[in-house]
């Protein structure tokens, strides 16, 4: 797979799931950052007594931290849901916006997956003409219905339902993970692609491609 600005902006734009076999490269540069911000939040909690997350926005922590990459919980969601590439950018915008409402808020081992299906789950709905249900984006995420409903209901709220993205913001995150593949990011990102590989090399062969594996977060 290339890694370069211009097959980033190829995906977003042209990707289609007729003639790309290869997973979108936004997938891959999402993963990267959203992996570095969880190693400075854990280098920042060892200076920390007591942890900064506000009471209302651990509603995305799960009881224990799953064992799965970002990049495979992202390709996972990919896999079986087939949000475009688009999507998962709005989902960026989503995250960012969440985290400048809620400074209180770090974004850890604990709650990223979570977030992450809610974000992907709600960008879907805005940027897609049509969606799966709720139930079948909890499948794919590794949680219950009724936790997957409270997480988008909350995640609404926190957000003050402040969920349109004009043409001009959507650009300027586009801009923003290209400069992440074009200044260094692209060592990250093949770092984060080979340890995603290796875990899957492990795992394959224990599912079949169309039955969806379970999780649990």
């Amino acid at each position: 797979m290339a890694i370069s600005p211009r097959k980033l902006r190829y995906d977003v734009y042209s990707y289609s799931y007729e003639n790309d076999s290869n997973t979108p490269l936004v997938i891959s540069v999402l993963a990267s950052l959203i992996e570095r911000t969880l190693a400075r939040n854990e280098r920042i909690g060892r200076k920390c007594v007591a942890g900064m997350t506000g009471s209302k926005t651990r509603v995305f922590d799960c009881h224990e931290t799953p064992d799965m990459t970002i990049q495979s919980y992202l390709e996972r969601i990919f896999r079986y849901t087939r949000a475009g590439p688009s999507v998962y950018v709005v989902a960026y915008v989503y995250i960012d916006r969440f985290c400048r409402s809620h400074p209180e808020f770090r974004i850890s081992g604990r709650n990223v997956h979570r977030l992450l299906i809610t974000t992907i789950m709600v960008a879907s709905k805005y940027v897609e003409d049509m969606n799966y249900r709720n139930s079948y984006f909890a499948r794919v995420g590794g949680i219950t219905t009724k936790e997957m409903n409270s997480l988008e209901l909350d995640f609404l709220f926190l957000m003050n339902f402040k969920m349109h993205v004009n043409v001009s913001v959507f650009e300027s995150y586009c801009c923003h993970l290209e400069r992440e593949v074009s200044i260094g990011g692209g060592y990250h990102i093949e770092k984060t692609l080979r340890c995603a590989e290796e875990i899957k090399s492990r795992q394959r062969g224990q599912q079949g491609f169309n039955q969806i594996a379970r999780i649990t977060l």
